[in-house]
């Protein structure tokens, strides 16, 4: 089932932050589970479990809002029975549901993408579709900082630049490079590399006379 134009944008997206597709349909718990595409994440996001229902072909009954959550409240008490620690997210492609909706947003992140202008090869059409589709889904992508044009004259560069003259003058120079260094790839990856650099530090070698 490949799915509206809609889902295939978002796929492609999500293909390209690092997600993988799951099969479909995917099994937990030997419990089948069928939603029009689930994907994983790696990494730093390797806990994150997406849904994505197709609310405009309203494949799998995806139309009605009640069999949607039922769907992904099995799915959630599954999880509970392996133990799993996935965080489901469930994307909304296309028209908004209106039962049960409110519900779901008790059982697992929602997100909700429509009115995203496409290509007859299901692409967002200019800059500025793509800056929609991303913000829709942005809890779900690597954090980028922007950098301005051209430098000002007052002073400002990029936005890393501020952040760095707005901290003491004594902090770590080695504690900054590993945050930046990091903080495109996740939260999980940053404290990882904080928590390694701390514990180098600690680090010490016994003096000759202790035994």
């Amino acid at each position: 089932m490949t799915g509206s134009p809609l889902v295939l944008a978002i796929q492609e997206r999500l293909r390209s932050a690092g997600y993988s597709d799951l099969p479909a349909p995917f099994t937990m718990a030997g419990v089948q589970f069928a939603f029009t595409s689930a994907m994983r994440g790696r990494d730093g996001r390797s806990l994150d479990l997406i849904l994505l229902i197709d609310t405009t072909t309203g494949d799998f009954g995806d139309r009605d809002g009640r069999q949607v959550r039922h769907r992904v409240e099995a799915l959630s008490r599954a999880l509970d029975v392996t133990g799993s620690r996935f965080v489901v997210t469930a994307i909304l492609a296309g028209a908004v549901l209106a039962d049960g909706i409110e519900a779901l947003s008790e059982t697992c992140r929602v997100l909700q993408v429509e009115g995203v202008a496409l290509d007859v090869a299901g692409k967002p059409v200019d800059k500025d579709a793509e800056r929609q589709l991303d913000d829709r889904i942005r809890v779900l992508l690597p954090l980028t900082l922007p950098d301005p044009p051209t430098p000002t004259q007052d002073g400002s560069g990029p936005a890393m630049e501020q952040l760095i003259r707005t901290l003491p003058a004594d902090t770590n120079k080695a504690l900054i490079d590993i945050v930046i260094s990091t903080s495109g790839i996740g939260e999980d990856a940053v404290t990882d590399a904080v928590a390694g650099l701390i514990g180098s530090a600690l680090q010490f070698e016994p003096r000759g006379d202790e035994s």
